[in-house]
């Protein structure tokens, strides 16, 4: 049996399995998604949560530095052929 990481969701707080959460992190001053090395916040797979962190800057207070976020990274969440895509390249 394999331990499955919880995280928390920095937009509602939520707490689930690392897989059910989209993963965030900083490269080069913008917020990216997908896997990497480094810091990196999470958010449920809502688009409620991906504009609530935003607003209330959860992404630069959890990766602990000022990062620019593109308002395109709301596709991950109402595109979901694009949300697929950016979850197999998180796996790889």
């Amino acid at each position: 049996m394999t331990h499955t990481p919880i995280r928390t969701c920095v937009g509602c707080g939520r707490k689930a399995p690392q897989p059910e959460l989209l993963r965030f992190r900083e490269e080069r001053g913008e917020l990216v998604p997908g896997s990497g090395s480094g810091r990196s916040a999470y958010t449920c797979r809502r688009l409620a949560c991906f504009e609530r962190a935003q607003a209330r800057r959860a992404f630069n207070r959890t990766l602990r530095r000022t990062v620019r976020v593109d308002p395109a990274l709301a596709r991950l969440y109402t595109d979901p052929a694009d949300a697929e895509r950016k979850r197999t390249e998180q796996t790889e």
